[in-house]
């Protein structure tokens, strides 16, 4: 399975405590080798100040050796650097302890108006917040991601937008919050992160070149994984991000292919939105196939593309083991089988009137018995417009008319997002012919050009 395990590529985009879960979850899969991981784990510890976890794993993977002197130095180090720091921060800890500046926090709408109030009435400078905002990375390092996150959120509600560590101070905050499995404070933190990265007024933004926005939005999509396969409006909002907001469609089809197949499970699992959105789905998959495929994303193309039923069934035992052995999509694998399975039956019901349970429980990876309980269910629960003949062993379905209203409203369901893309592309050439009547009224003003940007 390590052919389809995407730990390598993903761990490029994430804080280095992001990927220990993901590590910790290969090493109980067993799909490499032990002393692998382990060295793997202690090369992500040698940056960091969690010293003690380092001594263990060097303990495990060198059994016969006494830990090395330089950890032992380091551990001296860190703990000296983390008094020091502790006796610095204590009068500024003791100001957030306050019942009255908790109140003011929460009630303050504006970072500098806060700040003057902790300056008039509890002598709090400008140069706490540098100190508060070391503590918190130092904590964070040390792995006490619920003192980190503490710390960042009195740093961030007092940080003026404009000031260089305050988008740094978001995505330490986002990380303590994914490590703490906190996933509500998360998604909060996530959402507040995309509003730094997109903002809706262009002139805020933090970020000079295109090329910084789409790497920052590489990594929140990679980051968002963790909040969206856990919280339960997740797979909702990584279908509504993923594949309807066009800049984040196009980091993945630019940075990150691979997360095809997060977005695909996600379809493929919202009883509720997926036959709305599989057009779409199937369209970006057929786009980026010749850069990424797995089992996932060749499912969809064998059902939806080329109508391949037996080639469907071979990829639905593949994507079993692919799901099994992914650290965010493991939870998934029930309901992924599931629906997946009714996915296949939904399009052969369209092609046929009357089926085989005998030849449908193959298609679909199921023992003949099972597969009529499982029609029988469907059928029980007004999903499915069909009747089962058991003596014969076949499925007689009925006639699937459509309505006029359901046809009004697959042909409109796009409207909205199409007339946002032609808005878009409206206020750009609006924009560059502002541009090109500037430069023309004031000739040493170049036009803009790819070399000059």
């Amino acid at each position: 399975m390590a052919e389809f395990d995407l730990t390598a590529k993903i761990g490029q985009y994430l804080d280095r405590h992001l990927v220990f879960p993901l590590l910790e979850f290969l090493s109980v899969q067993e799909i490499y080798d032990e002393k692998d991981m382990l060295q793997g784990k202690l090369d992500l510890l040698s940056n960091t100040n969690m010293v003690d976890f380092a001594m263990d794993v060097y303990k495990t993977l060198n059994e016969d050796q006494e830990v090395p002197q330089t950890l032992k130095e380091k551990r001296a180090d860190v703990v000296n650097q983390l008094k020091r720091l502790q006796q610095d921060t204590e009068p500024i800890i003791k100001i957030f302890e306050n019942a009255d500046v908790r109140e003011h926090i929460q009630s303050a709408r504006d970072s500098r108006q806060l700040f003057e109030y902790l300056e008039k009435n509890h002598g709090f400078k400008h140069d706490n917040l540098s100190l508060l905002y070391d503590y918190a990375k130092f904590q964070y390092d040390c792995g006490n991601y619920s003192g980190a996150s503490e710390y960042l959120y009195f740093h961030r509600t007092l940080v003026p937008p404009s000031d260089p560590k305050s988008t740094s101070s978001l995505w330490g905050k986002l990380a303590s919050e994914i490590l703490m499995q906190n996933w509500e404070g998360a998604l909060e933190d996530l959402n507040k992160l995309q509003e730094v990265i997109d903002p809706v007024d262009k002139m805020d933004s933090h970020f000079i070149t295109p090329l910084q926005s789409l790497q920052q939005r590489t990594w929140l999509i990679h980051w968002s994984l963790f909040v969206y396969f856990n919280h339960p409006e997740g797979r909702d909002l990584i279908i509504d991000k993923f594949l309807y907001q066009p800049a984040y469609l196009n980091a993945i089809q630019t940075m990150c292919p691979h997360i095809l197949r997060y977005l695909t499970t996600a379809v493929i699992t919202n009883k509720s939105r997926r036959r709305s959105v599989l057009k779409d789905l199937v369209r970006v998959i057929q786009q980026e196939s010749y850069t990424y495929r797995d089992p996932i994303t060749e499912f969809v193309e064998c059902l939806y593309v080329n109508f391949d039923f037996d080639g469907a069934q071979q990829k639905l035992r593949e994507c079993e083991k692919v799901l099994v052995n992914d650290f965010f999509l493991v939870a998934c694998l029930q309901d992924f089988i599931e629906n997946a399975r009714l996915f296949i039956f939904e399009t052969f019901c369209r092609i046929h009137n009357c089926i085989s349970i005998n030849m449908l429980a193959e298609k679909l990876n199921m023992l003949p018995d099972e597969a009529e309980r499982w029609i029988v269910n469907l059928i029980r629960n007004a999903r499915l417009d069909a009747k089962l003949d058991s003596k014969l062993g076949h499925v007689v379905m009925g006639t699937q008319s459509v309505s006029p209203y359901q046809q009004v409203i697959e042909k409109t369901k796009n409207l909205i997002h199409r007339n946002q893309l032609l808005a878009v592309s409206l206020e750009k050439k609006e924009n560059q012919l502002k541009q090109l009547s500037n430069a023309q009224q004031n000739p040493e003003v170049k036009p803009w050009a790819p070399e000059n940007y």
